[in-house]
C-alpha cells in the first residue's frame, strides 16, 4: 500500500503489488495511477493502495532489464 497518502512525482519507481509488476509513475487518470514498464510496453493503471515504493534491488532489476532491452535494440 502507498504509506505516503500523496501522488508521486512521474518517474518514481512504484511495485504493483497486486501484479507483482515494477513500474514509472505516469499520472493519476480518475483517482487511478498510469504506471509504465521501464524497458518500454504498455502502460496500465494500479489502485494507489496496491503499490508501495520499489525496493533498491526491484530498482536495479529493471535498470538491468532496460539495459539488456536496449542492447537488444528494443529501445532507443
Amino acid at each position: 500500500m502507498n504509506g505516503t497518502g500523496s501522488v508521486p512525482l512521474p518517474g518514481a519507481p512504484l511495485m504493483d503489488t497486486k501484479q507483482g509488476r515494477f513500474g514509472l509513475f505516469r499520472q493519476e487518470i480518475g483517482g487511478r495511477w498510469e504506471l509504465r514498464p521501464v524497458a518500454g510496453g504498455d502502460t496500465w493503471t494500479v489502485a494507489p493502495s496496491d503499490t508501495r515504493p520499489a525496493t533498491y534491488m526491484e530498482r536495479l532489476n529493471a535498470d538491468n532489464a532496460r539495459a539488456n532491452a536496449r542492447s537488444r535494440g528494443e529501445l532507443l
